[in-house]
């Protein structure tokens, strides 16, 4: 976890602060469950692993109400800003947007990674433009300054909606000490140049002042007690849930090596009753489309179980459609097979495949995308694929994804003589 033993003894031992764990488990409800996403980015970049990317992001709920926490580990790399820490801020932003989720900045961050600078100026940019949209759109966004906001990370606080910052911990500038040093010769602490006294009685950039981590994060309740919203993530369970007729974790035995999955079997396994009142079953057959519950919400189901064919489109567009005019949340159980090299030469196909897309594009209730198995090219797009902006992905660990399976991309290649 972390940065390392090292990192992690000086933060909490010498510095007396809070891992960044313990700082979200404080401000959750102690009954609430965090779902923590992107768990594994940020291992084996180009330029070193960043674990967890040097920030932690998740849902959990904050007085009741369901929120995105977004924190800096500043046991990783000092807090710095990197790439990819970048690129899971603004897709936990893009999700927060899409699902009307207050926002809670937890944040300890040492600005930008210089020598990658040019990689991170306009995706930083991005998170204070997404910061203002959502304010806009009246979901709160809200920081608590637990230590060092420098450079662009100084921006997150003053531009949150209100803030709260910890005493002789926090600070907030775009230049610290050694940087007023060199350029005007002048000797100021950071306490002087950016804390918690300066800004909460003299600037005004903060609202709140604490004493020290916990008293900030209760502080942080506090103001989500105070907005008086309602819970926009959710609506109340159409039925009571009922756990599956067969064990969920029998699903990694009906995973071959080539990923030929019976979703008849998974579907069983997920979905309340194992109850799954299927769609046009004798039409398009490679493609199952469905309603169950699922956690007590009605759900329309579409999963793979084989090529998506040109009755199998039809199909699909035809069901995404229903869903999307009863309000109906779609689940795609993403498992594209290896694609014939002459599906590509039948105009109707492509057509049928483009009403599915379409669909799926158009389509304005929530989607929830699981790669089961194999995900390759424009079907993984219909199938609800990043591009169609479902919101949430998950992955199992089987899974593969790229434009064409690796069987059809050497024989390219071979063609090619590469």
């Amino acid at each position: 976890m972390g940065g390392g033993e090292k990192a992690i003894h000086r933060h909490v031992l010498k510095q007396k602060k809070m891992l960044v764990n313990d700082r979200i488990k404080c401000l959750l409800d102690s009954d609430s469950r965090f779902l923590e996403l992107s768990v594994i980015g940020g291992m084996g970049m180009k330029y070193g692993d960043v674990p967890r990317t040097g920030i932690v992001t998740g849902i959990g709920k904050v007085c009741s109400k369901y929120c995105m926490i977004i924190a800096n580990d500043a046991t990783v790399k000092g807090g710095s800003v990197y790439p990819i820490t970048l690129k899971k801020q603004l897709r936990a932003q893009e999700i927060a947007q899409q699902n009307g989720l207050p926002c809670f900045y937890i944040v300890e961050s040492g600005g930008a990674f210089l020598p990658l600078q040019a990689e991170i100026f306009n995706p930083g940019g991005q998170t204070f433009y997404n910061e203002a949209i959502m304010s806009s759109l009246n979901i709160p966004q809200l920081a608590i300054v637990c230590g060092s906001c420098t450079a662009g990370g100084a921006y997150i606080p003053t531009m949150a909606q209100e803030a709260v910052i910890v005493h002789k911990s926090g600070t907030i500038f775009l230049g610290g000490p050694p940087l007023v040093k060199a350029a005007l010769g002048e000797i100021v602490s950071a306490e002087e140049l950016g804390g918690a006294t300066l800004h909460c009685s003299t600037s005004g950039y903060t609202d709140y002042f604490a004493e020290n981590e916990k008293e900030a994060l209760r502080m942080g309740r506090d103001i989500m007690e105070s907005l008086n919203i309602d819970d926009k993530s959710i609506s109340g369970r159409q039925k009571d849930v009922i756990e599956p007729q067969y064990d969920i974790n029998d699903i990694p035995g009906f995973i071959s090596d080539d990923n030929n999955i019976d979703i008849y079997q998974v579907i069983a396994r997920i979905v309340d009753d194992s109850r799954y009142h299927e769609f046009k079953k004798m039409y398009g057959t490679t493609l199952k489309c469905g309603f169950s519950y699922l956690n007590g919400y009605l759900v329309g189901i579409i999963g793979n179980q084989g090529p998506v064919t040109e009755e199998a489109a039809l199909k699909g567009s035809h069901f995404v459609q229903l869903c999307s005019e009863r309000n109906i949340s779609l689940i795609f159980l993403q498992n594209t097979p290896l694609t014939d090299e002459h599906s590509f030469e039948s105009y109707s196909l492509l057509k049928a495949q483009g009403k599915l897309m379409a669909a799926v594009s158009c389509s304005m209730v929530p989607k929830i995308t699981v790669k089961i198995g194999n995900c390759y090219g424009s079907t993984h797009y219909m199938m609800g694929g990043k591009c169609m902006s479902p919101n949430f992905i998950f992955s199992w660990p089987n899974s593969s994804l790229g434009l064409m399976n690796p069987e059809m991309l050497a024989q390219e290649l071979l063609k090619v003589g590469i």
